[in-house]
Parts: structure tokens; sequence; C-alpha cells
């Protein structure tokens, strides 16, 4: 069985972000995701982007999981977070770049741009702070 994930955006491109516009969705080479809330899952999201916490991507990455790729990813917290949250100090994250097949491998995208997981996939997933995100069966 495969899922739909919506993760919680808790932010977006910051401005060291090199990203080309004239496709869609937008190809990013390199991402910088700014912080502008937070509240504390370990997949967020900025379209068409996914990062994850390092804890995240050492489990996805020791389970085997396919159709994925981490890069780095600089992260960064607007001035509104940081006075927002003073006290909130952010683990380190990746880059998920997800390039397989949904509906076949573990992480894909769907027609609609939707994150595609496995049944593998959301079992290692749930194991860490996901209460914001929406799941729900992939109808692909």
């Amino acid at each position: 069985m495969f899922y739909y994930v919506e993760p919680e955006v808790a932010g977006g491109f910051g401005g060291s972000t090199l990203m080309d516009p004239a496709f869609h969705p937008p190809v990013v080479s390199r991402l910088k995701y700014q912080f502008e809330g937070w509240l504390g899952d370990e997949l967020l999201e900025t379209f068409p982007c996914f990062i994850v916490t390092e804890a995240v991507a050492s489990e996805i990455t020791k389970q085997g999981l396919t159709g994925f790729s981490l890069a780095p990813v600089k992260i960064t917290a607007s001035a509104e977070f940081e006075d927002a949250e003073p006290k909130t100090i952010l683990p380190a994250f990746f880059w998920l770049q997800v390039d397989g097949e949904a509906g076949f491998s573990d992480f894909g995208i769907a027609a609609d741009y939707r994150l595609v997981v496995s049944e593998k996939a959301r079992c290692a997933l749930v194991k860490f702070k996901m209460q914001n995100a929406d799941m729900e069966v992939y109808s692909g």
C-alpha cells in the first residue's frame, strides 16, 4: 500500500536558493530553507522540496528505502521566528530529493506533485514527529 503525505510547511525558500522557475515544478539546484514557524515535525516541505531531520535521514538510509537521495540544505530562521521562538534550537536537516516512481519506489512524486510513500517508508517516518502531516491512501 502507498500513501500521499503532505508535510508541515514551516517556512520557505531562503535568499541563496537557486531555482529555475521556467519549469513546473520549478527546478531547484541549491536549497536554503528559512523557518518562519515550526510545529516540530521532522519532515517538512516548501514546494517542490522536502527536508528531513538528520535522525529521519539516518533511519530511511538504514532501512534501505528507495526513490530518494540526500543532499545538504542550509537552514536559517527568520527574525520573526527568532523573536517568537528564542529558545528553539533547530536540528540538522537534509534535503530529501525525491526521484522515485509513485506507487513503485518507497518515495515518489504523484502526477499532482504530492509526495507518495510506501508502507515501509510510512512505518519509518511515523517513528518520528509527524503530527502535522496529512496522510491518505494513494489512489494512483
